[in-house]
This record gives C-alpha cells, structure tokens and sequence, in this order.
C-alpha cells in the first residue's frame, strides 16, 4: 500500500499547523516566564542602586506587586486545574446521575445497578484483589531487594535490573508477558517461557489468561514486576539515610541482622514505607493497561478502570461509566488524605 502525499495533504497540513501551535503555545510561555521575572529584577535592582546613590535606605517590595507577582505564576496552573480536573469531575458526577443517553435525570440508579450486577461484583473484587496484593507484595520485594543489595558488590548492576521494568510502559510489559504466558496446542513447539517450562517438567501446557481466577493472578505478576523497581529505589535510599551513628550504636549493643532490620531499619524508613504503599495503591487503582493490552478484560478479569471504558465508550452507557468513574475517585480519596495527614504529623515530628 503505497502512500499519496496529495491525499493525505489536508492531514499534513493540520498536522503541520498543529505543531506550530504547540510551538508558539509552549515557545510564548517559555519566553514569558523568563522574561518576565527578569523585568522584575531589572526595575527592583535600578530602584535598589537609586536609593542606594541618594544615602536612602533600600525600597521594600510592595505587598499589592508581591500578590500580583504571584498570581501571575498561579493562574496558569488554577486555569488549568479547573479546565483539566475540576470541570470533568463535576461533569463526571452530574452523569452518573442520568441514564445511558445522558437524557434523563435517574437518581441512584447506576450506584445500585453496580451492586446488583453480577459481572460488576466481580469487577470490584478484582480490583480488591489488585490493590490488597500489588502494594504489599511489591514494596515486599523492593524492600527485601533494597535491604539484601544495600552496600554489595555490584550494587548498581543489581539496583539496575530490577528497576529496569520501570522504563518499560504498562501496555509494552503487557505484551512482554503475554509471550510468557502464550499457549500453543499440545504436541507444537511452545513459544511462551512459562508452557515451555510447564512441557519440559512433563506436563501439559495451559491457556494461563483464560482461567479464573488464576488468570487476574498472573495479570498482578506483571504489575508488581513493574512497581518493585519503584519500590526498591525509594526504600534504598532511605535505608542509606539512616544515620550511621544509629546502625554502629545497634551493633555495639549486640543485634542481629534480624533485630536489626526489624528494631533499627524498619522504624527508620517508616515514612518512605508509607510513601511507596500509597503510591502504588493509586497506581494499582488507576490500573487499565494491563487488563486491557493482556485479556481485554475478558475470562473474569477486568477491572474498575477498564469496565469504566467499556460502558462509556463500548456500549454507550455513559451514565453507568461515569459511576464507575465517581466510585474510583471515592476510592482514592481516603488514600490522599491519609498520606496527607501523614506528611502534616512527619513536619510536626520534624
């Protein structure tokens, strides 16, 4: 199939003038905050040297320009909250209200058809199942493989590979494991690792994304290969921030690795713990690459996120998505405001 530049000219073009948008968008508020604060500088540093020269004491900043000056810099960020964040959320939760066709106002209808369908039922346990295992075994294994290379030989290389995955997107380590897991008929060469196993222990190979729930087991596989990196790195360098006169004061008083890392090193990194866990229990929440590029959500797998697609943009039920939508946000709420308060009780320790 060969390409026709004159057929395609009109989709150039716009693209083209896209581009250049971009540029002057991006290229323009670049130039403004840069120039800006300079012109700033410039007239308080002449203001300054006036003074100075007449034997006047120097000028304060006036506090209207210090407001001024600083909503210049936030409405940028405000607009783009509102337009990006605050405006779709109250739309969201104004649509999950109404029906399928976004006609008719039905109350708590959607809410109730969550708890009352079978197959969504399965959705919020699936989703239960990710956020109860990703977070814990992936920070169990950062923080294993944090403690075990602290200080090895070879650390770096050994930090690197595990932290690897993290270059990796969602969707391209899907596809990665989906040829772990491939299935080929019995009696054909194998192309997937864990069948080839499977056959060279003598047993028969098995579609692995095809059985529940085994399968949304294997789909957890690949996320907390993901996060382990995130993980390991966060937890690593909290482990060398604990100070040095702590560890050798722990020795002097005869602890052992185990009593170490569970009365000295665990207690120490205790925030950086925390952090790690609630950033991977978003992340796991927010989780739709994998069900997605992995199993489409099919064989009793999908989850909140990836049916949240499905009703609003497969089948239409724009009402019913948006609920998924709002209950995903409720979910993530009580996440935030922990992690808040516990960076408020970290500054007061601190």
């Amino acid at each position: 199939m060969e390409f026709d530049f004159a057929e395609q000219a009109p989709k150039l073009i716009m693209l083209l003038w896209g581009l250049v948008a971009f540029a002057v968008v991006i290229g323009g508020l670049l130039v403004l905050l840069d120039a800006v604060p300079a012109f700033f500088a410039r007239r308080r540093e002449a203001r300054f040297v006036a003074a100075t020269a007449n034997g006047a004491p120097p000028p304060g900043r006036p506090r209207s320009r210090e407001g001024l000056f600083a909503t210049f810099f936030l409405l940028p960020t405000v607009v783009l909250l509102l337009i990006g964040l605050v405006v779709p959320a109250l739309r969201t939760t104004l649509l999950s209200f109404m029906d399928g066709g976004s006609q008719n106002f039905v109350g708590l209808d959607n809410y109730r058809w969550m708890f009352a369908d079978d197959s969504i039922v399965r959705v919020l346990l699936n989703t239960l199942v990710w956020v109860t295992l990703v977070p814990l075994v992936a920070t169990s294994i950062g923080l294993l493989y944090a403690v075990l290379v602290d200080r090895a030989r070879l650390e770096v290389v050994a930090k690197s590979l595990i932290f690897m995955p993290m270059a990796i997107s969602f969707v391209g380590a899907s596809i990665i494991w989906r040829f772990v897991y491939a299935y080929r008929g019995q009696g054909e060469e194998q192309i997937g690792l864990l069948n080839q196993i499977m056959v060279s222990l003598g047993a028969e190979p098995r579609q692995w994304l095809l059985d529940s729930p085994l399968n949304t087991l294997l789909l957890i596989v690949i996320m907390v290969w993901i996060q382990a990196g995130f993980a390991m790195v966060v937890l690593s360098a909290a482990i060398k921030s604990i100070p040095a006169d702590i560890v050798e004061a722990a020795r002097l008083d005869g602890v052992n690795p185990w009593q170490m890392f569970w009365q000295v090193t665990l207690p120490s990194i205790r925030p950086a713990l925390i952090v790690v866990v609630v950033t991977i229990s978003i992340a796991t929440l927010k989780v739709f690459d994998i069900v997605r590029t992995s199993t489409n959500g099919n064989y009793d797998t999908s989850v909140i996120a990836n049916e949240m697609y499905n009703q609003a943009f497969r089948y239409g039920q724009n009402g019913q998505g948006s609920a998924l939508a709002v209950f995903l946000f409720v979910l993530v709420i009580p996440i935030v405001i922990f992690q808040i308060r516990n960076l408020r009780q970290q500054r007061r320790e601190g």
